[in-house]
């Protein structure tokens, strides 16, 4: 049985999709829903741009414009949820690497289910040291879901 789920998210379309599932998959075992996202400066600029509408780049990706997108990016996934009918989750927002703050999150909820998407907004080092998804199958220590 699954009672609680954590979901990473960036904002990317795969993440949009994890999300989405988590709830259908929350509702479906009255699970509680976690969500968790790691604002990285990649990804700020991604949300920034949305937000704004402009090109922004990396340079001007300060602390208090990534805590912005990063509430941003809680709320969206707030009304994502509500739109899936899930009308109570938690959002976290960590620093620092995604993987291990989803972990982090997880074992902290006792979680029965981690789901992420398979391809986020992630970075060059990803390439290198392997992306989000695949460090948390790695070394998770419950059942994991990477969603395309």
């Amino acid at each position: 049985m699954i009672k609680s789920i954590v979901v990473g998210i960036d904002g990317s379309d795969a993440a949009k999709r994890a999300l989405q599932l988590a709830c259908q998959i929350a509702l479906k075992f009255d699970a509680k829903l976690q969500i968790q996202h790691t604002p990285r400066d990649e990804t700020v600029v991604y949300a920034a741009e949305a937000i704004s509408g402009f090109y922004v780049g990396t340079n001007v990706a300060q602390q208090e414009l990534l805590l912005e997108a990063a509430d941003k990016l809680g709320e969206q996934a707030r009304d994502i949820a509500a739109e899936e009918g899930l009308e109570t989750v938690e959002v976290h927002i960590g620093h620092g690497d995604p993987a291990h703050d989803i972990l982090d999150r997880a074992e902290a909820a006792s979680a029965d289910l981690i789901i992420t998407g398979r391809r986020g907004l992630g970075n060059l080092g990803s390439l290198v040291l392997g992306s989000t998804s695949h460090q948390i199958s790695k070394n998770a220590k419950c059942a994991c879901l990477t969603v395309p």
